[in-house]
């Protein structure tokens, strides 16, 4: 059975440090204060999603998404409060569950949880984790959690995870069932394993043409109908920035998306980023950069491209002050998506 919904729209942040109005990089706490007030901000706007990453490195500031989020909730009435992603593979599926259950009860049901196994490995040594058990890890947990989802008493017997005999895990949520998502960034194992526990699908599309991933939507699609699993609309994110005309977006994009993946590049092995590969994301690739006019018409080509039912717009990497920031939360909720569903709703 397909799942039909209006196409979403949501916020994405990894905690980057920002900076104020003359380069000074914020405090840790700062930071995570300003992404609050941001989330506030967007459920004002009437954005339906705010997304925080967890990560445990110098340049980000978040590594607890779900205290954060509970901070949102009490200050916030609409908008729908998720991570982008929560690192199970290194997390305690039970604490994962209770977490986000109480965000769920703070929010009164707006919580979402977006399971992942990352795409940096510090916090597999931080909590005592081998990384030689990469993928078993995550295969343990994610059954795990989805048995927890069902909101019964618990048995399990783990390798990697605590074994429990008829456990009940409190608190329970009021629906009855977390809103789920599994962030994926390129594996059809990872796709037929989010389709095979009826999970719904996030394509985190970081840089190249988006058409590329169609076929894992197919798959997606294809392997929920074999299973008899409900086949939900997907997802997408990618990074983005949106000022007031092509050539500001341009340049601070430039100067900060280049900054971002030179440092995570540092350590993967990758070389610099060039203005020449910087300009092909921006023109034919994922990357939407430019005024509102121009990210709305590239949004509304990729969601038509991919039938994808929710976009995800990365804001702030790489040091954006936080009044850039704001910018382009601002154009995004007032400008970008209005234009977008304009322009989809013409070519119906």
């Amino acid at each position: 059975m397909t799942e039909k919904q209006d196409v979403l729209f949501g916020l994405n942040t990894f905690g980057d440090i920002a900076t104020d109005n003359n380069g000074k990089l914020l405090t840790d706490a700062e930071s995570i204060r300003l992404v609050v007030d941001e989330a506030v901000l967007a459920d004002k706007l009437g954005i339906d999603v705010i997304g925080i990453g967890e990560h445990h490195r110098e340049e980000y500031a978040i590594s607890s998404p779900e205290t954060v989020l509970a901070g949102i909730a009490t200050r916030t009435e609409q908008i729908t409060l998720a991570t982008a992603v929560t690192v199970l593979s290194s997390d305690d599926p039970v604490r994962v569950y209770q977490r986000f259950a109480t965000v769920d009860a703070l929010s009164n049901g707006r919580a979402q949880v977006m399971l992942g196994r990352g795409s940096f490995t510090e916090s597999f040594p931080l909590f005592g984790y081998d990384l030689q058990n990469y993928e078993e890890l995550f295969d343990e947990k994610i059954e795990m959690f989805s048995k927890i989802l069902e909101e019964k008493p618990l048995e399990w017997q783990g390798q990697f995870t605590q074994s429990l005999y008829k456990e009940n895990i409190y608190p329970k949520t009021e629906s009855g069932r977390l809103d789920t998502w599994v962030g994926v960034g390129g594996s059809p194992e990872s796709i037929v394993r989010t389709a095979h526990y009826g999970f719904k699908l996030m394509l985190a599309i970081i840089g190249g043409d988006p058409i590329r991933f169609r076929s894992y939507i197919d798959l997606y699609k294809r392997v929920a109908e074999q299973l008899g699993k409900p086949i939900y609309p997907v997802g997408m994110h990618s990074h983005g920035l949106i000022a007031d005309t092509d050539g500001e977006a341009i340049d601070l994009a430039w100067k900060h998306i280049k900054t971002s993946f030179d440092k995570i590049g540092r350590s993967r092995g990758w070389t610099p980023m060039t203005k020449q590969q910087f300009e092909h994301e921006v023109e034919t690739g994922s990357y939407y950069v430019g005024s509102a006019e121009t990210v709305a018409k590239k949004i509304a080509s990729t969601i038509d491209r991919l039938g994808v039912a929710r976009f995800d717009l990365v804001y702030g990497a790489g040091q954006q002050s936080a009044d850039v920031r704001r910018k382009i939360i601002e154009l995004y909720g007032q400008e970008v998506i209005p234009q977008v569903k304009e322009i989809l709703s013409k070519g119906k």
